[in-house]
Parts: structure tokens; C-alpha cells; sequence
């Protein structure tokens, strides 16, 4: 290169897949696949590879604009912003509020709604509990006054009604 003033360039693979490259001091490796394309009439870059290229450099920049954009919303860099640049990032944050306040509403409905239905259960079963002890208070009431019926038929069938007197004097009543 230096003994011939020629231009060179190398561009080497390794097992690995790292590329290294040299190029002599006065071009760089795109100047040289130029002249090489351009000389040799065969095209190394075609259009599809080109739109490709322009894609991703699109892409890149679409996503260094998102960046910005979340920190702004994130209230970062928010000095270098003019009044005209922040209202869309106020509109956002006030449509953001707005789709909060909304869904806390939702859920508060929710709840809501659950509560009148298990206030509506609490009361349906309170009133099931309370037939249940009528109806086992009505049992024992019934079960006492068969009993006590029971014993008027076996006194009105007795005969004669005996006195029993205890014959201990200490175990007479004291008058």
C-alpha cells in the first residue's frame, strides 16, 4: 500500500463470526466496495438490501423519538421543552387520569354490587336460621306439652291422691 500508493482493504471472518477490517489510511471499506462495485459491474448492495438499510435507520429513529417521548412522560428533560411541546404530553397525562379514574369507578361499582349481594344472601339466611330455631323452639314446646299432658291424663286416671309425710321428726317441716 505504502511502496505502490495502492488502496487496500482487508476484511476478515474468524471461526467465531467477529469480523475485523483494515483499510488503508487514506479510504475507508465503503469507498473501496464502491469502487470495487463500480469497476467490477457487480452489485454487492442491491435496492432490497438499500430499503432494508433505510427500514432499520427508520426504526432506529422511531425508537430514540419513543425514548424521549417516555421520559417526557415520565417528567425527565421537561426544561429543553417549549409550551407547544408540552401540551400533548399534558393531554396525555390528562387522558391517562381520565382512564384511571374511570377504572377505579369500575371497580368501585363492582364492589358495590357485591356488597348489595352479599347484604341480600346475609339476609336470606338470617331469616332461614330464624324459621329453623322457631321451628326447633315449636318442637320443644311441643315435646313439653305432650309430656305435660301426658302427666294430667295419668293423675285424672289415679284414683286417690296420697300424702306423703315424712315419719323423722327432723325431717318434718319446723312451723
Amino acid at each position: 500500500s505504502v511502496l505502490c500508493e495502492a488502496q487496500v482493504s482487508v476484511v476478515i471472518f474468524s471461526s467465531s463470526g467477529k469480523m475485523s477490517e483494515y483499510c488503508s489510511p487514506s479510504t475507508s471499506l465503503p469507498n473501496i466496495l464502491e469502487r470495487y462495485q463500480h469497476n467490477s459491474g457487480k452489485k454487492l448492495w442491491d435496492a432490497k438490501h438499500e430499503s432494508l438499510h433505510a427500514e432499520i435507520d427508520r426504526i432506529k429513529k422511531e425508537n430514540d423519538n419513543m425514548q424521549i417521548e417516555l421520559r417526557h412522560l415520565k417528567g425527565q428533560d421537561l426544561n429543553s421543552l417549549n409550551p407547544k411541546e408540552l401540551m400533548p404530553i399534558e393531554d396525555a397525562l390528562q387522558n391517562g387520569l381520565t382512564g384511571v379514574r374511570d377504572k377505579q369507578m369500575d371497580f368501585l361499582k363492582m364492589l358495590k354490587k357485591n356488597e348489595r349481594l352479599l347484604e341480600e344472601e346475609n339476609k336470606r339466611l338470617t331469616y332461614i336460621l330464624h324459621h329453623q330455631h322457631l321451628a326447633m323452639d315449636g318442637g320443644v314446646r311441643e315435646m313439653e306439652m305432650g309430656y305435660h299432658q301426658k302427666e294430667r291424663e295419668f293423675a285424672a286416671q289415679m284414683p286417690m291422691a296420697f300424702r306423703v309425710q315424712p315419719i323423722q321428726p327432723n325431717l318434718q317441716e319446723n312451723k
